[in-house]
């Protein structure tokens, strides 16, 4: 009984999302069409110019494409990071990037773990170095997804979906990622702000960059270490 009431939960939440997008698509075409080939061209000065048409509006319809992006998993948001720290200043543009993400994230989280979850576990599949579930249940998942939040440019969907398929708490879920976003939309945001603006800040750019891949490097090193000893000594 149970197991049905789910699929009918499941059924009846799909159905609204496609209702959704095809009443969106269908009442603003040109808009959807617009914001589709955004998401898609790649291209660093269309995204910063369509934000930016959008006026005193700018800064909202940022978060909620950032969020958009984040929570279909498989478009890249470092172009509206980069936008979003060239357009408001890298300040506001990491608090925008960096809540819009976690949201997104969450969103795709809780969406993969109720709906999509054969979905997410195909996704995991791909991954010969992410298909280790227990290591993402408990305590420990808490650490290994707050640890992966960390790095910049890292594919959000795969993590995303390896938490749905996991044991990991909502919770845990959601904290992990709420702290762990910060260094890497912060990176994200500052390094691409530096690379477009590179004639004024070409040193502070290094400077990040060095210091970023030394950070990352020694706590590379660090949990190499620590997972050596373990192997070493294993508690019996």
């Amino acid at each position: 009984m149970r197991v049905k009431s789910e699929g009918t939960v499941k059924i009846v939440a799909l159905l609204l999302l496609v209702l959704l997008f095809a009443g969106i698509r269908l009442t603003c075409p040109e808009v959807c069409a617009r914001l589709w080939h955004v998401m898609t061209c790649g291209s660093m000065q269309e995204t910063i110019d369509y934000i930016q048409s959008f006026g005193v509006w700018a800064m909202l319809f940022s978060f909620c494409l950032d969020v958009l992006v984040n929570a279909l998993g498989f478009l890249p948001s470092i172009f509206i990071s980069t936008a979003n720290g060239v357009l408001f200043g890298i300040v506001p543009g990491v608090i925008v990037s960096w809540l819009a993400e976690t949201t997104g994230v969450i969103l795709s989280f809780l969406l993969m773990r109720t709906i999509l979850r054969d979905s997410a576990e195909k996704l995991i599949q791909k991954s010969p170095y992410l298909t280790r579930l227990d290591e993402f249940s408990g305590k420990k998942g808490f650490q290994m997804m707050l640890i992966a939040r960390t790095l910049p440019y890292f594919p959000s969907g795969i993590l995303t979906a390896l938490g749905a398929v996991s044991r990991i708490s909502v919770k845990d879920y959601m904290l992990s990622n709420l702290i762990g976003k910060f260094p890497s939309t912060a990176l994200e945001v500052i390094i691409g702000h530096d690379a477009v603006l590179f004639h004024k800040h070409m040193n502070r750019l290094a400077c990040v960059v060095l210091l970023a891949t030394l950070v990352y490097v020694a706590i590379w090193y660090i949990h190499r270490r620590k997972k050596e000893k373990e192997d070493e000594n294993p508690i019996s």
